[in-house]
């Protein structure tokens, strides 16, 4: 008897911990392949460096959790730029971010009457949903992944941004972004149209006295996976035009990524800016890191 009575209480005890393990998740981190969360924009969300991408970041799967930090720089030749900030991506379907950005104009400050290293800066949370697709394991179908998205902007020199034409110092962007990963051509696409009224994505303001309202713009990505762990590529990002004092130009890059592992990775680009508050030709590096996991 008492032999049976262990052998059923085993049994039990079993079972439970069969039934309590199919309520827990068996993959919480780390389920996704290398880079395929993207790395992270200037704007905080995952993506490539200059375009906001479908997927969601973090190395999560559909039963876990994903996040990671970043921090970014720019050196151009008459100003500089820095963004940090932090993404987290819960179950692989909803993205939620926070970022901080600085645009330092140096001694040119004094050039725009402004005093020498004066620094725009503005926050920008971020929250992007999923709809449909996988990126990465549809793969027997052309489907991408599609996700919406809002980014709502907080810039801090209200002042200035008047006097230069600008209508608001918050606003809000709203898109749509479609990604695909061709694994067996190692090719990433990835376009996004966002709705949006924001001078230099916020940091001189939104709308302006050239156009008030907001337009519909393009973000594209391409990327090459060269291994497992590096991708190379290219992006384009048009941008809206609206203050009349200083034209705003379309941006591109050209990048190469490196994930040293699923918690490191390290992008570096060159990019082309064109014309910003009158000074063109803003050509230069941009550098960033990511930890997470």
């Amino acid at each position: 008897m008492l032999k049976l009575l262990i052998g059923a209480t085993a049994l039990l005890a079993s079972a439970g911990a069969a039934q309590a393990q199919s309520w827990v998740p068996d993959n919480r981190p780390g389920g996704k392949l290398l880079l395929t969360g993207g790395v992270s924009t200037i704007e905080g969300s995952g993506g490539g460096g200059l375009a906001t991408w479908a997927t969601t970041t973090g190395y999560g799967n559909r039963d876990g959790i994903g996040a990671n930090l970043h921090a970014t720089w720019v050196d151009l030749p008459d100003y500089e730029f820095r963004t940090w900030g932090v993404a987290v991506g819960l179950w692989d379907r909803v993205e939620l971010s926070a970022a901080r950005q600085e645009f330092d104009t140096g001694g040119t400050g004094a050039l725009l009457g402004l005093g020498s290293g004066f620094t725009f800066g503005q926050d920008v949370y971020g929250l992007k949903i999923r709809l449909t697709g996988d990126a990465v394991y549809d793969q027997d179908t052309w489907m991408p992944q599609i996700s919406v998205g809002v980014q709502h902007k907080v810039a801090d020199r209200g002042a200035v941004i008047g006097l230069i034409g600008g209508q608001d110092d918050e606003g809000t962007d709203f898109y749509v972004a479609a990604t695909k990963l061709f694994l067996a051509e190692s090719l990433l696409v990835s376009g996004t149209v966002r709705w949006t009224e924001a001078n230099q994505t916020g940091l001189l303001g939104f709308g302006g006295d050239a156009e008030s309202d907001a337009t519909a713009q393009f973000e594209g990505s391409v990327g090459y996976l060269l291994s497992p762990n590096i991708v190379i590529g290219a992006e384009y990002r048009t941008k809206p035009d609206n203050l009349s004092f200083a034209r705003e130009d379309d941006w591109m890059d050209v990048y190469a990524a490196w994930a040293i592992n699923k918690n490191i990775s390290v992008t570096a680009a060159w990019v082309d800016l064109g014309s910003i508050a009158t000074f063109e030709d803003q050509r230069g590096l941009y550098l960033s890191l990511q930890a997470g996991f």
